[in-house]
């Protein structure tokens, strides 16, 4: 059942004529890409998105380097490449398929760069390739000093979620590192904390800046979510969190009172002000901080009286208006859900809209205690504008709902086109009531459920994904469920090994299952082992998430990133297979960048983007873009 929000929906789409930005894939092949340009009324869908350099990587093998780059949004539909070893051109015509070519027998010393051919000119190098000499790149990091709560607990630090932007604006990704000290706890858990760090780190591991949130702001999966993004569209990312008296920005000047301490005797943080800041991605300076909406209010109204359901916050970035990136801030999904949108205009927020279940508008209406543990981002009734995926319900882009199944909360969620048989984008959902559908797929735009599984239990993991080039679209399955499922749910057989995370990995557009400190392949009697990180450790527990997997760098394929034992560096994993699959770069795709910002929220889930990759898939789309 369905509580649907009128929407007229674009006429003329169809599932290979998906609206990216505003028109659709086939239009948006053939309409040149916006560069430098804000949006006008000539060009009123394209995104804006970061200028980026190449991202060139060198990964080394047994035989040889795999090389590979970015195909930038902002490169014409037909740019080719020429790659160098030095001063040496390696390929004797200009390269017009996937952007990677591999140099047989190179030593992993070898230094590369890689020109564009446009119009049959060739264009400046790019920057030196990155060096993966072992298949993977190190980047030095800096624990904090530990120490010992109230309670008599010693704690030190450990690396957990990252996330990536453009901090000085010099064309390559930074990484923004959260620390959480060991003693970090669960919001059903008593206890003190120690402070959570956060630092923004350059790939050489140069430390730009630390941010020390205090002693009132407690540590756990489930307090700081962080969004790095340009809001501006001044070419560098700003840095959001949630802060409170005593935080210490990047410069060491204390935002509140800094003597304050609002902690009681279980180590909860149930008084004091609670703020938002933007931090400066550059130097990590505070620069606009304003009151948390919403407030806390009375602890008890968010369902429990001792501090849990009151600081469950979730946090993403969405293009609300099209064009522009707005922050999204939230608390509560267990009973009452807030969910604020901000703009970072000119120095100053801007509060666009407030969404609150408990509102004379939406009390009710089934909105109330549908949130998961994360929150997904799309444009999913095509109008051009992002609406929010908050677990069994979506709020539309001015702020208003637009669905709910009242089908509840769960751990679990995948948005994208899953079923590119179908038009429009999908939703894949677990259920923690076991009074519930198990799992579900959903139309993203309505919230029509498509078909479910048995109800029965508490079903803690979920995954949507191509995984098997059997059967077409999407692969759907659940810790509950004993099977994988088509896109149109019928049973498939064997389930894969695990139920977590996702990579496009290997050569082709079948995704791989990422899972603890492993990367396998998916097949019908047995996975088969492609990576296994050395010296290193997922995050978050039973979880067993990387700090961070995405594209991050070289061609589309997905870059992991886990932090080493000894929590002295964050080990950047490169695929080292060749691919003949082009895509542009998937950091260009907003659906997807978006996904990025809010991977780190809560617990973890891997980032989709607006179209189908996988097995079959046709020619992917081209976004229509602007760089700052």
């Amino acid at each position: 059942m369905t509580d649907a929000h009128p929407r007229t929906t674009p006429r003329g789409r169809t599932a290979r004529g998906r609206l990216i930005g505003g028109v659709t894939a086939a239009a948006a092949l053939a309409v040149s890409t916006l560069v430098g340009l804000p949006p006008t009324a000539d060009a009123a869908t394209a995104r804006q998105v970061e200028r980026l350099d190449r991202g060139l990587t060198s990964v080394h093998t047994g035989s040889g380097n795999l090389v590979s780059w970015r195909w930038l949004a902002t490169d014409p539909n037909d740019v080719a490449f020429n790659v160098y070893r030095g001063t040496t051109r390696l390929n004797s015509a200009p390269l017009t398929g996937a952007t990677d070519y591999f140099d047989s027998g190179a030593a992993d010393s070898a230094q590369y760069t890689v020109r564009a051919v446009v119009n049959g000119t060739e264009q400046p190098a790019s920057e030196q390739a990155l060096q993966f000499r072992s298949g993977y790149l190190d980047v030095p990091v800096s624990p904090p000093s530990g120490g010992t709560t109230p309670d008599g607990v010693a704690y030190t630090y450990e690396a957990n979620d990252a996330s990536v932007g453009d901090l000085d604006g010099d064309g390559r990704l930074d990484l923004v590192l959260k620390w959480q000290p060991t003693n970090a706890k669960d919001n059903s858990q008593s206890g003190h904390t120690g402070n959570t760090i956060v630092d923004g780190i350059e790939l050489d591991g140069t430390r730009l800046w630390r941010v020390d949130l205090g002693r009132n702001i407690r540590s756990g999966a489930h307090y700081t979510q962080f969004q790095v993004y340009d809001y501006d569209g001044d070419g560098k990312a700003e840095v959001a969190m949630k802060t409170a008296d005593g935080t210490r920005d990047g410069t060491g000047a204390v935002i509140g009172n800094s003597s304050a301490d609002h902690r009681n005797s279980s180590g909860y943080v149930l008084t004091g002000p609670e703020y938002l800041t933007m931090f400066d991605g550059r130097t990590g300076r505070a620069m606009g901080t304003v009151d948390y909406v919403p407030a806390r209010g009375t602890v008890s109204s968010w369902g429990d009286s001792y501090g849990n359901r009151v600081d469950r916050f979730l946090a993403g970035t969405a293009y609300l208006d099209g064009a522009r990136p707005s922050l999204i801030m939230a608390r509560g999904y267990y009973t009452r859900t807030v969910i604020a949108a901000w703009d970072w205009r000119d120095g100053r927020f801007t509060r666009r809209w407030t969404f609150d279940t408990n509102s004379s508008t939406n009390a009710g209406k089934g909105y109330d205690g549908q949130g998961n543990h994360s929150l997904s981002v799309a444009d999913v009734d095509g109008d051009g504008r992002d609406e929010i995926v908050y677990g069994a319900m979506t709020v539309d882009d001015n702020g208003a709902g637009l669905w709910t199944t009242r089908l509840g909360h769960g751990d679990a969620g995948h948005l994208g086109d899953l079923d590119p048989a179908r038009a429009g984008l999908e939703y894949f959902k677990v259920s923690e009531d076991a009074a519930k559908p198990g799992s579900w797929m959903a139309d993203a735009r309505t919230g029509r459920i498509l078909w479910q599984t048995a109800s029965g239990s508490d079903n803690g993991r979920g995954v949507a994904a191509d995984v098997y080039a059997g059967s077409p679209g999407a692969e759907a399955w659940s810790a509950a469920d004993t099977t994988l499922r088509s896109a149109a749910g019928a049973s498939l057989g064997r389930e894969p090994s695990s139920v977590n995370f996702l990579s496009w990995w290997d050569g082709d557009p079948v995704r791989e299952l990422l899972d603890g400190t492993r990367i396998d392949k998916y097949g019908t009697s047995g996975d088969t082992r492609l990576l296994t990180g050395s010296g290193v450790s997922s995050n978050n527990g039973t979880k067993a998430t990387p700090a961070l997997s995405g594209d991050i760098l070289g061609d589309w394929r997905e870059e992991v990133v886990w932090r080493t034992a000894d929590n002295r560096a964050l080990r950047i994993y490169a695929s080292p297979h060749h691919t003949g699959t082009r895509i542009t770069t998937l950091l260009h795709d907003t659906q997807y960048r978006t996904a990025l910002a809010w991977q780190n929220t809560a617990y973890n889930q891997p980032p989709h983007p607006s179209f189908f990759i996988g097995s079959g898939m046709p020619a992917a789309p081209r976004p229509t873009v602007y760089t700052p």
